[in-house]
């Protein structure tokens, strides 16, 4: 377990740096951006990224913080840290060489596989909930704020929805010797996934629909979790882990 985390502990702590740059900068750019939102709503190419530009200019800088942090910032550098985090839990011992010696252990699979599980999502999870904890401190530098209750209920939306693409990839990491390949074909999927939700007539196709502006915005609104949403991912998730644990169970090095 302590190896596990030391493996983790590095690209974690880039990954929260990264988040929090990212975060700092945009807020700090925010009395710039408040001042010329209206031109860059009529130079905007897509109509879904006019529609958030627009919902800014409604509701001013919460809804930039969601745009920049949640959906962005997170949505972008968290599908590749759920990947890259999970893909290599089992694959990448079966890579290395290794597999038959870790298995080799005097520790059941389950609570091995689980280790990893635990341990690979709290470094995905963890920097979202750090990063959106400074929120409310960088926003007093522009004098403007935002409830810190709110803010991490939108981190834990953010993380369920992580979770799934994450969960995803460790379930496939179970059954293959080569975690390369997955990685690149999630983030393939991931990036198309993206790319689709900017275009008005496939927007309702993308995955990441389940994680836009609006329903950050519904949080703060309504101060929950949205259940229909949630409940849901949850159980994606159990599915996934469950998945893993069979497979698992029935892998030979």
């Amino acid at each position: 377990m302590e190896r596990t985390l030391r493996s983790y502990l590095l690209p974690s702590l880039l990954y929260m740096l990264l988040l929090e740059a990212m975060i700092a900068a945009a807020i700090l750019y925010w009395p710039d951006f408040e001042e010329n939102i209206d031109t860059y709503g009529n130079i905007l190419p897509f109509e879904s990224v006019r529609k958030m530009v627009e919902s800014i200019s409604d509701t001013g800088v919460a809804a930039y913080v969601n745009l920049q942090h949640f959906y962005k910032a997170c949505n972008v550098l968290g599908t590749a840290a759920a990947v890259f985090f999970a893909v290599g839990a089992v694959a990448g011992e079966a890579n290395r060489g290794t597999l038959e010696l870790w298995l080799s252990r005097p520790v059941s699979r389950t609570r091995m596989l689980l280790e990893r599980y635990v341990t690979g999502a709290l470094a995905m999870t963890l920097p979202i909930f750090l990063t959106t904890a400074t929120i409310p401190l960088l926003l007093e530098q522009v004098g403007e704020e935002m409830s810190l209750s709110g803010l991490m209920l939108c981190a834990t939306h953010e993380s369920l929805f992580l979770l799934v693409l994450y969960s995803l990839a460790f379930c496939l990491s179970t059954v293959t010797s080569r975690p390369m390949p997955v990685a690149l074909g999630l983030l393939f999927v991931t990036i198309f996934q993206f790319s689709i939700y900017l275009v008005m007539e496939w927007t309702h196709y993308s995955w990441f629909r389940l994680a836009d502006l609006d329903d950050f915005q519904t949080i703060l609104r309504t101060g929950s979790l949205d259940a229909s949403i949630c409940v849901p991912l949850g159980l994606a998730n159990v599915a996934l882990v469950v998945a893993a644990l069979s497979l698992f169970k029935r892998r030979v090095p």
